[in-house]
């Protein structure tokens, strides 16, 4: 009983390892964009409207570069699992390398394709200017995504994730003060509003990639990371194969984006202020969403070393103790949000109607995260486990559902924007029960 309580305690000191640090960075950055929010919210309400048209589209084609990123982190874990140190240096060195070509691609996508893309989500012709504007000077940050991406692999990999911590301080703090300065017209600067927003947000990013790359290349705690000479010389073939791997992940995150891409369209039928009303809840939930995925990607991380080892025992209490800890932290914003819902719509807003009426929204949102977890958690689980093309079928069967949902509720029904989040529910506790019974049909194949 001693060893098997020793045991569960040191899986959870390993999730909590690698997870802490990319908690702290990702809530770091989480808080930067709700005061980005709210910064905007209180010039223009309809600047949360543009904030979430563009963001939905952009993140859609740019969660491709995470995704695919997401193969070269099982493969490289599933060998650390297994010892094999040449492997681990071919698949890193490999998409250091070539990951980075296609961030340029959506480069230029976006510049020359970013107002046909507006006009078909429905945006009006009043915010069309200020969500390309914002655009275009949001759209440098692009460039940066593929070497982002992979940096954080190979640290993930070697189970060192401190330095994302001072990497989001060092942006996110940074964009702060650039939003205050930029936004409103502070110390001289003219104020800019939407463009302001874009601008600081670029800057900061350049200036967090600078921090990233000095620790990456001085630290001496990256043991999967490979020297300069063989990412310069390394072949595209790794990559591939783990590109590979990766796709069926881009093709689930894409699928699931190009689903909430059609719930902002049908938003946009609402109202005006529709797409704002569920990017600031979506904001507030993204707070702890990011809790959530950094403990997932801990979670796929420990759960690929344990497939690459052989141990059965390994991958059921990781996939147990990061979904408590997932469902802990749901349990908690839900306490707070039916606390104060009011005093956390305000930050946001100075609407009476929307401070009195997005409290509905704020419960909805909570009691959906309890399922998210199960997503997120048993997902990485199964990812860990080699098998990311049944996370891409699940998610086409949760896109179709939740699409046909909101338009059934929406469209038919008449909830509004109550409908949506409905919809949001329903998928969402589909699909995790049935990739729990995935997980659980996983078990079979390790040896005993």
């Amino acid at each position: 009983m001693k060893t098997l309580s020793s045991g569960k305690s040191t899986y959870l000191n390993s999730i909590l390892k690698i997870a802490v640090p990319i908690i702290l960075g990702n809530i770091i950055n989480q808080i930067q964009m709700l005061v980005d929010r709210s910064f905007l919210g209180h010039v223009n309400d309809l600047y949360m409207s543009v904030l979430g048209n563009v963001s939905t589209p952009v993140w859609t084609t740019c969660s491709v570069i995470f995704s695919l990123v997401s193969g070269a982190s099982i493969l490289i874990s599933q060998k650390v699992g297994s010892k094999d140190t040449e492997k681990c240096m071919e698949y890193s060195s490999s998409l250091l390398k070539w990951i980075n070509v296609l961030p340029v691609l959506l480069f230029f996508f976006w510049i020359f394709c970013g107002k046909f893309v507006f006009r078909r989500m429905g945006i009006s012709e009043n915010m069309m200017p200020m969500c390309l504007e914002y655009l275009y000077y949001f759209s440098p940050i692009f460039l940066l995504i593929g070497y982002e991406a992979s940096t954080m692999v190979v640290m993930q990999t070697s189970n060192y994730t401190k330095p994302m911590v001072w990497f989001g301080l060092v942006r996110s703090g940074l964009n702060i003060i650039l939003d205050w300065v930029m936004i409103f017209g502070h110390l001289g600067c003219p104020a800019m509003g939407i463009r302001g927003a874009a601008l600081a947000t670029t800057i900061s990013e350049f200036a967090g990639c600078i921090y990233c790359t000095f620790i990456f290349v001085t630290t001496d705690k990256l043991f999967t990371r490979p020297p300069l000479m063989q990412v310069i010389k390394a072949p595209l073939k790794p990559f591939l194969a783990s590109a590979k791997l990766g796709i069926n992940t881009a093709f689930e995150d894409f699928a699931w984006n190009l689903g909430n891409l059609v719930l902002i369209v049908i938003l946009n039928g609402v109202s005006e202020k529709a797409a704002g009303i569920y990017s600031m809840i979506f904001g507030i939930e993204i707070l702890v969403v990011v809790v959530i995925a950094a403990v997932g990607s801990a979670t796929m991380t420990l759960s690929g070393e344990a497939r690459g080892a052989c141990n059965r025992e390994k991958y059921v209490s990781v996939c147990k103790i990061a979904y408590l800890l997932s469902a802990a932290v749901s349990l908690l914003l839900l306490a707070i949000c039916l606390a104060i819902p009011r005093q956390i719509i305000s930050i946001f807003t100075n609407d009476p109607e929307l401070v009195s009426g997005c409290g509905l929204y704020l419960i909805l949102m909570c009691i959906n995260l309890f399922s998210k977890s199960g997503n997120i958690i048993f997902g990485n689980c199964i990812r860990g486990a080699g098998d990311t093309a049944w996370m891409f079928m699940t998610q086409i069967f949760g896109t179709v559902l939740v699409i046909s949902c909101a338009v059934l509720f929406v469209k038919v029904l008449g909830l509004g924007i109550a409908g949506v989040f409905l919809a949001v529910i329903t998928d969402e506790f589909c699909r995790a029960v049935v990739n729990l019974m995935r997980v659980r049909s996983k078990l079979k194949t390790f040896e005993k």
